[in-house]
């Protein structure tokens, strides 16, 4: 038997179960909203991650992973709705990532809003994102992602062309 879960459920889900990313690579705290079309999740600046400048301050260049990885967060979140679990994906990049700023400072706690443009049967799909700190808004991007059916034969194929 599968199990569905309410949206207020899903929400609540430590992040750690919604997305395989772990360690210094696991860069949102938490999932804030949901909904069909739309994820938004928390995020820290850590000032002594392996990111941080000598100010401790994040990149703003990476900001482009804290919107794949609010990506990922929805992609698993609308599988797990339903009693399934998301393939994997990869993140294909961006046309424009566009930083309004050079950092996010060490200790902001930022909004990372991803919402769903496209998505097709194939697995291709397409996000607007942005990245708040505050009112602010600090990044914004269309992020292209793309879930292939068979994962490892994707993987394999792109190493051997």
């Amino acid at each position: 038997m599968t199990q569905t879960f309410s949206i207020q459920d899903l929400i609540l889900q430590p992040i750690e179960t919604i997305i395989p990313h772990r360690g210094t690579m696991l860069l949102i705290d938490a999932v804030s909203a949901f909904s069909e079309e739309a994820l938004s999740a928390r995020a820290t600046v850590h000032a002594d991650a392996w990111y941080a400048d000598t100010d401790g301050a994040m990149p703003a260049w990476i900001g482009i992973e804290l919107m794949a990885q609010t990506i990922a967060a929805h992609v698993a979140l609308l599988a797990m709705r339903g009693g399934g679990q998301a393939r994997p994906g990869v993140l294909l990049g961006s046309r424009s990532y566009r930083a309004l700023q050079p950092s996010f400072a060490g200790g902001a706690q930022l909004l990372v809003r991803a919402t769903e443009l496209l998505r097709s049967e194939e697995g291709h799909g397409a996000y607007e994102c942005t990245i708040h700190h505050g009112d602010v808004c600090c990044a914004e991007a269309v992020i292209k992602v793309f879930q292939p059916r068979d994962f490892q034969s994707f993987i394999e194929g792109s190493f051997s062309s």
